[in-house]
């Protein structure tokens, strides 16, 4: 395998497992901050006027000694807060692992159908921006290589065949096992990716072929990926459902 093909491969695999990622996190700090408790404003000041009873003073109260307002706790042990539990990383990354297998692995007696219809809108809103980012980054890359029109269309239509050899190879290496959503597989990431790599050599020949190698030049030297925005924009919200967990899992 070339050293560019290589290259497109862990990018498209960093980039998607990245929007992943980003997605869980955003995720996770959301529900922390929705479990979080209020803030409780402190009441306001009331006029006493009315009732006969001088107005508090802030600064006064403040310097005036509290001990006689303020009762006196019970002798013995002093109430305290449990101590909170902190999470080791490994503890992090095991939490977060049970939480990909909830999200994208397959629940009990959950059919194909019913397995599209709930992963494939969460796939595509946690990588719609990440997507028209990419979108945006090639249409100024193209600008900035001189790319026409119609040369962006002739790579439209040419990526459309390396669409549907991902998703059948990413779709093979879920039924083998190759990528679980219910464990980290790091030997089974290397192996997808290195197998992905052929592909995108295929597609890079493509562009070749509609591009000019000064365009792909200034389009590169803009910091545009091509292996970056093919693994965001491939339709990974049609892919297939994965076998059911072992009962081990």
């Amino acid at each position: 395998m070339s050293r560019a093909a290589k290259l497109l491969a862990v990018t498209t695999v960093i980039g998607l497992g990245a929007s992943i990622w980003l997605y869980l996190d955003n995720r996770s700090l959301r529900s922390e901050l929705a479990s979080a408790p209020a803030k409780v404003a402190p009441p306001a000041p009331t006029d006493l006027a009315g009732s006969g009873e001088r107005p508090r003073d802030a600064w006064l109260d403040a310097t005036r000694p509290r001990s006689a307002e303020i009762p006196k706790l019970a002798t013995g042990e002093q109430p305290a807060l449990p101590e909170e539990k902190k999470e080791s990383r490994l503890d992090r990354r095991a939490r977060r692992t049970e939480e990909f297998a909830a999200m994208f692995g397959r629940h009990d007696g959950e059919t194909e159908e019913e397995y599209k219809a709930r992963i494939g809108p969460m796939i595509s809103a946690g990588l719609a921006l990440p997507r028209m980012r990419a979108v945006e980054n090639r249409r100024l890359a193209e600008e900035k290589a001189g790319v026409t029109p119609e040369q962006s269309a002739k790579l439209d239509q040419a990526f459309e065949k390396t669409y549907g050899d991902v998703l059948d190879y990413t779709n093979k290496a879920i039924a083998d096992g190759l990528l679980s959503p219910y464990e980290r597989n790091v030997a089974g990431w290397l192996d997808y990716a290195g197998g992905l790599g052929g592909m995108l050599t295929e597609a890079q020949g493509s562009i070749g072929k509609i591009l000019s190698p000064e365009q792909i030049k200034a389009m590169s030297a803009s910091g545009f990926e091509w292996g970056e925005y093919l693994g965001l924009s491939a339709p990974w919200q049609d892919l297939k459902a994965p076998p059911p967990p072992k009962p081990n899992n």
